[in-house]
C-alpha cells in the first residue's frame, strides 16, 4: 500500500534514473513557484548525481554536470532559474551549512538539491521533497519520493498517473 505523499518506482537502467530527473523537473516547474529544496539520499553510486543530470538536461543546462563531493556546491543557470547541487559528505554537521551560504540558496526561483541529507537531518527535514534511490534487487534502482510541504506535494502529484491518492 502506498503511503500518502509517496512515490515508488523501479528504475531498471541509468537512462530510467535520468528521466526520473526530467520528469521532476518538470513537475517541479509546474509546482514550486517560489524555489525548491529537495534532498537526495542513497548509497555511493546509487544515482543520486545520474537524477540530477537528468533534471538539469530537462531544464536545458548544457555542458557537463559535476558531482559536487569536492566543491560542495555546484551551480547551473537554467532560463529564469539557478539550480544549486549540494553534496553534505564531509559536512561535520549542521553548522558547517552556514559557511556554504545555504540559507541564501533557499527561495526565489532557485532549487536546491542536497546530497547526504543524513548529515544535517534538522534542515533536511524542512525540505520540500525527500527523494531516495536504492539499489533494488535483481537489477536497477527502487526511487522513493516523498513530500514534505504543500509544494512537495502540488509536485508529487505531477509525477503520479493517480493524483487524487496523493
Amino acid at each position: 500500500m502506498r503511503e500518502p505523499g509517496q512515490l515508488t518506482r523501479h528504475l531498471p537502467d541509468e537512462a530510467a534514473t535520468r528521466a526520473a530527473g526530467a520528469a521532476l523537473a518538470a513537475a517541479l516547474a509546474r509546482a514550486a513557484d517560489d524555489g525548491a529544496f529537495v534532498t537526495l539520499a542513497g548509497d555511493l553510486g546509487a544515482g543520486k548525481t545520474t537524477f540530477v543530470r537528468g533534471l538539469l538536461d530537462a531544464l536545458g543546462v548544457a555542458g557537463p554536470v559535476r558531482s559536487p563531493t569536492y566543491t560542495l556546491v555546484e551551480s547551473y543557470r537554467a532560463h529564469e532559474r539557478v539550480v544549486h547541487h549540494l553534496d553534505w559528505y564531509r559536512l561535520g554537521g549542521e553548522d558547517d551549512l552556514e559557511g556554504l551560504g545555504f540559507r541564501e540558496l533557499l527561495g526565489g526561483r532557485q532549487w536546491v538539491l542536497a546530497e547526504w541529507p543524513e548529515r544535517a537531518p534538522a534542515v533536511a527535514g524542512a525540505a520540500d521533497l525527500a527523494v531516495r534511490l536504492d539499489y533494488a534487487p535483481g537489477g536497477g534502482r527502487t526511487l522513493t519520493v516523498q513530500a514534505h510541504s504543500a509544494a512537495g506535494h502540488r509536485a508529487l502529484a505531477h509525477l503520479m498517473p493517480d493524483r487524487a491518492s496523493c
